[in-house]
C-alpha cells in the first residue's frame, strides 16, 4: 500500500467515537499555536521544542515525554521514565530537507536513524511495547506502525545480525553514520517500496481551524495524533474490554452487585445493609413476596430450593426481561433520532413521556406489541413515532403472567444515587442525591449515547458510546451472575468465527460442488453462479450449545455477511453486487463497518435511494443468516433472552424504512426466538441415532410440514398468527415426542417384563417340581428386579427437576433433520463450554453419567461432556471450534 491517508489507519469503529466540543476547540488552538510559532529560520532544538509543547497540550500530558540518549522524542507508556518506550520521534528542522525523508524518497537519515533507535530498543532492551515510530520537520509526518517494522526489518535475520555485530564492535566502525549508511540504508532500500506508512501535511489543515463547523479532515487529525491511536489504548466501544462505569451504574438501578465466593466473580443480592427498596430487584422481591405470587410459577423448583433463593431468582428474571426491552428501547430511539437528524419528536423513552411505571406498561404491551393500526387514538397521539417491530420482546412472559408485570412496581420511595454516578457533575445539570427510579434509570441512559453506529462527529458534550457490542459484554457479564462466568473479550470470538465460518464454508462448497479449495481466494476464484453460492452459504448451520448472551453467533453472523462481502456474492435484493470498489466491509471491534469508497463511515439516510440499497440489503442479509444459519441452547433462560435481544440488536442496527409505508414505517423484525432455545444440552431421553421415520408415518407427519410450520413462524407478522403456528409446532413436537417416547426400547423393555412378570404369576395348571418351583422364583426375582430399575429410571425423569430441562436435540430444530428424520446434524458447532468440576454437582452429576457419555468421569470437568456432545452435534466432516482451558 505505501502512502496512507489518516482515515485509511485509524481504526473504523474509533472514527465511530465523538469527540466533546472543548477538547475539539483545545486541539484547534493547540495547532494553530503551532503553525504560528514554528518558522524557518528557528533552531532545531526550537521547533522540537514547539512540537514537544503541542503534544503536551493536547494529548500526552499525562506520560513521560522527553530526549532519550539518542532519540529526539520518547513516549513512555506512563508517567514514569521506568515504564516502556510506546512512541519514537525523530524530529528534523523545516530547512533540513538532505536528513528528512519525502513521500519520494524515504530512504534518508531520518528514517535509518528511526530504525537503529527501534532495534536498540526492540533487541538490546526487549522492549516489544513500541506502538508507532514518527519522522517530521514538524509540518510534515511519516508515521510508521511497529508491527511494519516488525515484519520489515525485526524479523530480517540478517539485518540483526549486522545490528548485533555493530553494537558489538565488530564492524569497522561503531559511529552511527557507519549504521545509518552502511547497514540501514542497504536494508531500507529492500523494502522501501512495500514499507506503509500514514502521511500528511498539517499546514494542508490550516484553512479548517477558521471554520465554526468542524471538518472531518480536522477530525480525523485529532483522532492520528491521539494517544488513543499512537499509543494503541482501548477507548469507549472497545468490544475487548468491560465498560466498568456503566456497569457498575446499572448493577446498583438493578440492585445487586459483584462478591468474590470460590475464587469467582458472581453477582447476587446487595447485603443486608446495602439495600434499598426502591431498587428494581428489591422492589420486584416485595410485590412478589406481598402478592404470595411464588405459589402461582409451575416448577417453581427450579428457581432453587428455599424461599429466598426462588424470590432473588425470579426476581431476577423479571427484571432481566425489563431491562432487556429497556435498553433495546434506548437503542431504538438512538437509532430512529439520527435517522432524522436528531428531532425530538422521536425521543420517546424520557420521564416526560413515561411518567411512571404503568406508562412503561403501557408502552410495553399496548405501543410496541400492537401494530400501528391496533393502536387507540390516545396512544397514537402519545407516540405516534413509535414503530411496530413485531418482537416477542414485548409479549407478556409466561413469569410475568404468573407473577407481576412492570406496573406492579411501588413508585413510593427513590433510590440514592451511584457512589461514582454518571450523572455527578454533569454540566448543566442540577445534582440530586437521590431520584425516583425510573427517572434515574432514564436520566442515566441519557447520560451514554446508544447510536448503534457512531459518526465522525464533534458534540457539546461526547457522551461515551454504548454499542451493541458493548452492551453484549455487560449482558455477559449479568448473565453469568450465578456461576462467576467471565466476559469474552471480542478479538478471542472474532478469530474463532473468522476461522471456523471460513473452514465451514470451504467444507460447504467443495462437498458440493467437489472441489479442493483450501482457502478463501481459491473459492473466490471458482464461484461463478452468486445466486447458488448465496444459497449454499445461507443452509450452513452453526449452533452454540452454551450460547450465554449470543457473543458467539453474533460473531458469527458479521463473519457470514463480510465473507459473503470478500468472495463477491453479496448482492442487493435485485441481484446488484455491493462492489468492492465502491464499499469496504470489514470487523473490527466484534462490529460489521461499512465504508464507502472515499473511506468515510456509512450512514442510513432514508431520503437517499443508494443508502436505503445498502441498509436494506444489511437488514435482509441479517435476517437470511439468522433465521437460517444460527441456532442456540442454554440451560439459563435469562441467557436464551439476551442472546435473543443480541441478535434482534444486529437486525435494529440496519433498521429500515419501508417502500410500502411510504417511508414511515420501519421494516419488522422476524420472530427469531424459536432458534434459540431454552434446556439441557447434555441431557435428553432420545438418542440422535434412533430411527423416527417409522414414528413420522405413524403420527402423519413429515419433516417438510414440521419445518414449514417454523418457517412461517419465523416471518408470523401478529401475534394472533403467531400462536396459531406456535401452537401448530408444539403439537408436532408434542405428538414425535409421545410417539418416540413409545418407541423406547427402554419403555418397550419395561413392557415386555411387565407382561412376562404377568404370565409368570398367573395360576399353574400343573404343580411344579422343586427344581422349577426354584427356578421359577430365580425368573421372578431377575423380573421384578429388571422391572424396578426401569420404573426407577422412567420415575427418575419424571420427578428429577434436572429432567424438566432435558433438549430433545432429535426433534427441536428441523432444519437439520432429513427428510426421514434422521439427525443429520449442524456444519459448525462453537462456543464456550462452562468449567465445573462434576463431583461438585452433586445429585445432577449423577444424571449425567446416566446418559452414558464416553468422556464422564467422576473427577472431571464436565467441559469434557460438551467436546463429546459437540462431536455428536456436528455433520461428518463439520467444525468443533470451543474455547479450552
Amino acid at each position: 500500500m505505501g502512502q496512507l491517508k489518516p482515515s485509511q489507519v485509524l481504526s473504523k469503529a474509533y472514527r465511530q467515537v465523538s469527540i466533546e466540543t472543548e477538547d475539539f476547540n483545545h486541539f484547534k488552538d493547540a495547532l494553530r499555536t503551532l503553525l504560528l510559532t514554528v518558522s524557518d529560520g528557528q533552531r532545531e532544538e526550537t521547533q522540537k521544542g514547539h512540537l514537544r509543547n503541542f503534544l503536551s497540550d493536547t494529548f500526552y500530558k499525562p506520560y513521560y515525554m522527553a530526549p532519550e540518549e539518542d532519540i529526539d522524542l520518547a513516549v513512555r507508556l506512563d508517567k514514569t521514565s521506568k515504564s516502556n518506550i510506546g512512541l519514537l520521534i525523530e524530529v528534523k528542522s523545516t530547512t533540513n530537507k538532505n536528513e528528512m525523508i519525502s513521500v519520494g524518497n524515504l530512504n534518508r537519515k531520518a528514517l535509518q536513524e528511526l530504525l537503529l533507535y527501534y532495534l536498540r530498543e526492540r533487541i538490546s532492551k526487549k522492549n516489544s511495547d513500541i506502538k508507532y515510530l514518527i519522522a517530521t520537520n514538524v509540518y510534515e509526518y511519516f508515521i510508521f506502525d511497529a508491527q511494519e517494522f516488525e515484519q520489515k526489518f525485526y524479523q530480517n535475520k540478517k539485518l540483526k545480525k549486522e545490528f548485533q555485530d555493530f553494537e558489538d564492535g565488530r564492524k569497522t566502525s561503531r559511529k552511527t553514520d557507519f549504521f545509518y549508511s552502511e547497514i540501514a540504508s542497504s536494508f531500507i532500500e529492500e523494502v522501501a517500496d512495500s514499507l506503509d506508512y500514514t502521511y500528511f501535511d498539517i499546514r494542508s489543515y490550516a484553512k479548517y481551524l477558521g471554520e465554526n463547523t468542524a471538518s472531518k479532515k480536522l477530525i480525523e487529525l485529532y483522532k492520528v495524533f491521539s494517544d488513543v491511536h499512537l499509543l494503541k489504548l482501548p477507548f469507549q466501544n472497545d468490544s475487548n474490554s468491560l465498560n466498568k462505569r456503566f456497569y457498575a451504574e446499572l448493577l446498583h438501578i438493578i440492585g445487586i452487585e459483584e462478591k468474590k465466593e470460590n475464587n469467582k466473580i458472581v453477582i447476587v443480592r446487595k447485603a443486608v445493609g446495602r439495600r434499598n427498596e426502591a431498587s428494581l430487584l428489591e422492589n420486584t422481591i416485595n410485590q412478589l413476596d406481598a402478592e404470595d405470587c411464588l405459589r402461582k410459577v409451575p416448577n417453581i423448583a427450579i428457581y432453587g430450593s428455599t424461599q429466598e433463593e426462588r424470590l432473588f431468582n425470579v426476581a431476577m428474571e423479571l427484571c432481566i426481561t425489563w431491562i432487556n426491552r429497556i435498553l433495546f428501547l434506548k437503542l431504538l430511539e438512538a437509532q430512529m433520532l439520527k435517522y432524522h437528524n436528531g428531532e425530538q419528536c422521536y425521543k420517546f423513552l424520557s420521564i416526560q413521556k413515561i411518567r411512571d411505571f404503568d406508562d412503561l406498561n403501557t408502552l410495553f404491551f399496548q405501543v410496541l406489541a400492537r401494530n400501528v393500526y391496533q393502536r387507540t387514538a390516545s396512544i397514537l397521539k402519545d407516540f405516534e413515532f413509535v414503530p411496530y417491530l413485531n418482537s416477542s420482546l414485548f409479549e407478556v412472559t409466561e413469569l410475568e403472567s404468573n407473577t407481576i408485570k412492570i406496573n406492579s412496581l411501588s413508585q413510593r420511595s427513590e433510590l440514592p444515587l451511584f457512589t461514582n454516578s454518571v450523572l455527578i457533575n454533569r454540566k448543566e445539570k442540577q445534582q440530586f442525591n437521590s431520584l425516583p427510579t425510573l427517572n434515574y434509570l432514564f436520566a442515566f441512559l441519557d447520560a451514554y449515547n446508544f447510536a448503534s453506529e457512531g459518526s465522525e462527529e464533534v458534540q457539546e458534550e461526547a457522551k461515551t458510546l454504548i454499542n451493541a457490542s458493548v452492551l453484549g459484554l455487560i449482558f455477559e457479564k449479568i448473565n453469568g451472575h450465578k456461576d462467576g462466568s467471565v466476559f469474552t473479550p471480542g478479538f478471542i470470538t472474532m478469530y474463532m468465527c473468522r476461522e471456523a465460518v471460513a473452514n465451514s464454508v470451504l467444507t460447504k462448497f467443495n462437498n458440493f460442488y467437489n472441489w479442493n479449495c483450501t482457502s478463501v481466494t481459491d473459492l473466490y476464484n471458482k464461484i461463478d453462479d452468486i445466486l447458488q453460492a448465496n444459497q449454499l452459504i445461507n443452509s450452513i448451520t452453526i449452533c452454540d450449545p452454551a450460547v450465554g448472551s449470543g457473543h458467539f453467533l453474533v460473531s458469527a453472523l458479521n463473519e457470514l455477511i463480510r465473507l459473503k462481502y470478500e468472495l463477491g456474492i453479496l448482492v442487493d435484493s435485485e441481484g446488484k453486487r455491493i462492489k468492492k470498489s465502491d464499499y469496504t466491509l470489514s470487523i473490527e471491534n466484534d462490529e460489521l463497518i461499512v465504508t464507502d469508497a472515499e473511506n468515510n463511515l456509512f450512514e442510513y439516510n432514508p431520503l437517499n435511494e443508494e443508502s436505503r440499497r445498502i441498509q436494506e440489503t444489511l437488514f435482509k442479509e441479517k435476517k437470511i443468516i439468522i433465521e437460517n444459519c444460527l441456532f442456540g441452547v442454554d440451560i439459563n433462560p435469562n441467557s436464551v433472552k439476551i442472546c435473543r435481544l443480541r441478535l434482534w440488536i444486529e437486525l435494529l442496527k440496519n433498521a429500515y424504512y419501508t417502500a410500502e409505508s411510504d417511508y414511515k414505517q420501519l421494516e419488522t423484525l422476524p420472530n427469531i426466538d424459536i432458534n434459540i432455545k431454552c434446556g439441557n444440552s447434555l441431557l435428553h431421553r432420545f438418542d440422535l441415532t434412533d430411527s423416527i421415520k417409522s414414528v413420522l408415518k405413524e403420527t402423519g407427519i413429515s419433516i417438510g410440514q414440521y419445518r414449514n410450520a417454523v418457517n412461517k413462524y419465523k416471518n408470523a407478522q401478529d401475534k394472533a398468527e403467531k400462536w396459531e403456528l406456535d401452537s401448530i409446532i408444539a403439537e408436532i413436537k408434542s405428538k414425535l415426542t409421545t410417539e418416540i417416547g413409545a418407541k423406547d426400547p427402554k419403555k418397550l423393555r419395561l413392557n415386555k417384563r411387565r407382561a412376562e412378570l404377568v404370565n409368570l404369576l398367573a395360576p399353574q395348571l400343573f404343580e411344579m417340581s422343586k427344581k422349577e418351583q426354584k427356578d421359577w422364583q430365580k425368573r421372578v426375582d431377575a423380573v421384578k428386579k429388571e422391572i424396578a430399575e426401569l420404573e426407577s429410571y422412567f420415575e427418575e425423569i419424571n420427578s428429577n427437576k434436572i429432567y424438566l430441562g432435558a433438549f430433545e436435540w432429535r426433534i427441536e430444530f428441523p432444519e437439520v433433520l432429513d427428510a426421514d428424520g434422521n439427525f443429520i446434524g449442524f456444519d459448525c458447532v462453537i462456543g464456550n463450554p462452562p468449567y465445573i468440576q462434576l463431583q461438585s454437582m452433586g445429585t445432577d452429576a449423577d444424571v449425567l453419567e446416566r446418559m452414558k457419555y464416553k468422556t464422564y468421569v467422576r473427577t472431571g470437568d464436565i467441559y469434557c461432556l460438551f467436546y463429546e456432545q459437540g462431536m455428536n452435534l456436528l455433520k461428518p466432516n463439520g467444525c468443533l471450534c470451543y474455547i479450552t482451558s
